[in-house]
């Protein structure tokens, strides 16, 4: 029985250093197969030229370099890129690239659809197959690089990666933490860490977990002030509430000398979690929390029950908010005349939570 090839795209030096000394290599070779991949795009390993014949021929018995299909590209007026990449079984992911003034910020996912359940999110809807691997969060950067034909030394058209594309990054922790280290490797995409942003809903033992793995910048889906409400937005603040939620972000923030600001997400739902009095509970609970919150106007999606609040009430809420002395930024809404806006992001999922099934049935039983 032929044993399946080792994909060099998912692994990170570590990972390549360890595939070279158990092959009997030296381990700088690693180094070399890194900038043959990340930097020049190689996928044959016949073009890799400074390393032997012999070695050469070797690798392509027992490895191989292999992406996700990019099946469609999408351009929005405003700038916006989607491309929808082909897995297998059907399972296809999302990927988008945001263009602002001197930043282009590269949004990548982490899952075929999600595991969790936010109300407010598209993704959510569709269930959940499988985590990625390391290759497939990685190709998603990769494919982009190559869209734009340029490489990481070349003109940075892509500056920033944010993990907040289709599943929770926290729930695929081993993956992602090896793509991150490929995005912050010099002899791969080279970025700062500074420049690399996991989005969690709050998985807080992971949050923990992830302090002693990397130090990139961490979001955080909030979206609540609240248990109460957090819970009807975000279930999984009933395993992990408010109070376990805010106390790992402090030990994130602080943990070592990287005095990093935390990123709070908050989605503006119309007449649900936009009132004045959710703004002074937002100020009170972020007290003593170094941060920054994004305001991210609702993009609607089919069947969603939610309504985006009026720039009249997103204004207010962040006057109040701004006053407290919170640093806080409206998030512009791109690519939603692609379905390429924030919580919009679909795919194609071969759903495994029969999340679709039980929506048909009580849709039905409604009726």
């Amino acid at each position: 029985m032929q044993t399946a090839k080792v994909n060099l795209l998912g692994l990170d030096r570590q990972g390549l250093e360890a595939f070279f000394t158990d092959m009997g290599e030296k381990a700088f070779r690693a180094s070399q197969v890194l900038k043959w991949i990340h930097q020049f795009g190689v996928d044959d390993f016949e073009q890799m030229s400074n390393m032997s014949k012999a070695l050469r021929i070797k690798l392509a018995e027992i490895a191989e370099i292999k992406a996700p299909e990019v099946v469609l590209d999408q351009a929005s007026a405003d700038g916006t890129h989607k491309w929808v990449l082909r897995l297998d079984s059907g399972n296809c992911i999302e990927t988008v690239f945001i263009p602002v003034e001197d930043r282009g910020t590269l949004c990548v996912s982490s899952q075929v659809g999600c595991a969790l359940e936010c109300s407010f999110c598209s993704t959510a809807q569709q269930g959940f197959n499988r985590n990625l691997t390391a290759a497939e969060i990685i190709g998603q950067l990769r494919a982009a690089y190559q869209y734009f034909g340029v490489t990481h030394r070349n003109e940075r058209i892509i500056t920033n990666v944010v993990l907040m594309g289709m599943g929770e990054p926290l729930l695929n922790f081993d993956n992602v933490i090896a793509a991150m280290n490929l995005m912050t490797d010099d002899d791969a995409y080279g970025l700062s860490k500074r420049r690399v942003t996991l989005s969690t809903s709050g998985v807080v033992p992971a949050m923990d977990r992830l302090c002693d793995a990397s130090d990139v910048s961490l979001a955080v889906s909030l979206h609540a002030p609240n248990d109460e409400l957090r819970n009807e937005l975000v279930p999984l603040n009933k395993k992990y509430p408010i109070s376990e939620l805010m106390a790992a972000c402090l030990r994130y923030a602080n943990a070592g000398n990287r005095k990093r600001k935390i990123t709070f997400e908050y989605v503006m739902l119309d007449g649900v979690n936009d009132s004045p009095e959710h703004a002074r509970q937002l100020v009170k609970l972020l007290k003593g929390v170094p941060c920054k919150v994004n305001l991210i106007p609702f993009n609607p999606f089919p069947e969603s029950k939610y309504k985006r609040s009026s720039q009249k009430v997103i204004t207010r809420f962040w006057d109040i908010l701004m006053a407290a002395g919170v640093t806080t930024v409206t998030r512009r809404t791109r690519g939603d005349d692609i379905d390429a806006a924030c919580g919009q992001l679909v795919g194609k999922v071969m759903d495994k939570t029969k999340r679709q099934e039980r929506k048909i049935i009580q849709h039905g039983g409604a009726a």
